[in-house]
């Protein structure tokens, strides 16, 4: 590819990511790819950007440089997985979530046992499994 080909296509990639910034949490998981992947190499991050790292969809908690020991699954003071279900976005399969992206009251998912039942949380920052505390099935 040419030069100038290689830049018309950074240019677009720029300006792609700089629409997905637009979308909020329901959009951005169903678009997950217009979001850059991780860079650990001391890279800025602000309260709110949306990166992928290992197919996962994070959302930046606290602004800071990237380190390449920071890893965003293994920092989540730093990081929050964006989850399904959160926010209003579509209900997903619940996963255990940890204190920094806790389900909120109104949050829906399914719980994965026989009957795969939807829950909804009716309590902020729940990060109990359905079946023990702070949900109600709602089918």
């Amino acid at each position: 590819m040419n030069i100038f080909k290689l830049n018309k296509v950074k240019a677009m990639r720029s300006k792609i990511e700089q629409l997905a910034e637009t979308l909020d949490d329901e959009q951005a998981m169903e678009y997950a790819d217009l979001f850059p992947i991780y860079d650990p190499d001391r890279h800025e991050y602000n309260v709110g950007d949306r990166f992928r790292d290992d197919g996962v969809l994070y959302k930046v908690l606290q602004a800071h440089v990237s380190q390449v020991s920071w890893k965003p699954s293994e920092t989540p003071s730093l990081y929050a997985v964006v989850l399904a279900g959160q926010d209003g976005t579509d209900v997903g399969v619940w996963v255990q979530p940890d204190s920094t992206n806790p389900y909120m009251k109104g949050d829906q998912a399914h719980y994965p046992t026989i009957d795969d039942p939807i829950y909804e949380s009716v309590i902020d920052n729940n990060v109990w499994a359905p079946d023990i505390y702070g949900w109600i099935e709602i089918n």
